[in-house]
């Protein structure tokens, strides 16, 4: 019996098409991973995108591409649920909630042959959900790969632009491309004085389809408790 897959990201609300774009081909990469799967693909900013990924399918999974739990996962995502008449559907803990995504970010560090790695981080001024996940990923990379790491931030303290400028590499701590990667997270190195090399974000690696069919597969739900190294309640 085939089993379904919704992979729910929020998108670019000014540019909606090539973020969804980009998610169904990211859709189409785990479905060749799952075999008695139907995987698809919806972003919150295109209008009526998760309205269709569940019409006509007998519930299944959601899978939130998001970097943390939070109200998108708890509200925003269950609430375009109920209003699409969806029934059945569990939604799974976030993408960068998973354990296999911080042992990425620790790969990408030691692969990258740098002394210091910046991992920028969105982060919110409202919940601390969001940077505590980003202090423990950049813990583990300093002590995994042996390199200086810290964690920078586009929306709280310590913010991106006030960290010390200098060499290194920029790990971009997102789950897809967007303004903040392409725009915000330059200018503000800029602004800092750093001179080093800014990578891919995390959620472009070619690995990532393959931890998403994984998370898939063990089905958590997104109040099960995952990410239990967060100071605060996850998700």
């Amino acid at each position: 019996m085939t089993q379904t897959a919704l992979i729910v990201a929020h998108g670019q609300p000014s540019d909606p098409r090539p973020a969804g774009a980009a998610l169904e081909a990211l859709a189409l990469c785990v479905q060749a991973l799952l075999p008695d799967w139907e995987v698809q693909a919806a972003t919150l900013a295109e209008d009526g995108a998760m309205a269709r990924g569940v019409a006509g399918r007998a519930g299944g999974v959601v899978f939130p591409m998001f970097i943390a739990g939070g109200w998108f996962t708890k509200v925003q995502i269950p609430k375009k649920l109920a209003e699409a008449r969806a029934v059945g559907w569990t939604v799974l803990e976030p993408f960068g909630c998973d354990p296999a995504v911080h042992d990425l970010c620790v790969a990408l560090a030691r692969e990258a042959g740098a002394d210091r790695v910046i991992l920028a981080a969105h982060g919110s001024f409202k919940s601390p959900v969001p940077s505590d996940i980003a202090f423990h990923v950049a813990g583990r990379i300093a002590a995994e790969a042996g390199v200086a790491a810290e964690a920078g931030f586009i929306d709280q303290d310590p913010q991106l632009s006030s960290l010390t400028g200098g060499a290194g590499v920029c790990l971009p701590f997102f789950a897809a491309e967007g303004g903040h990667v392409s725009d915000d997270i330059p200018a503000a190195l800029d602004r800092s004085g750093f001179t080093g090399r800014i990578l891919p974000p995390v959620g472009l690696d070619h690995r990532v389809p393959g931890i998403i069919a994984a998370a898939i597969l063990r089905g958590v739900p997104v109040c099960a408790g995952a990410c239990r190294w967060a100071k605060g309640q996850m998700a």
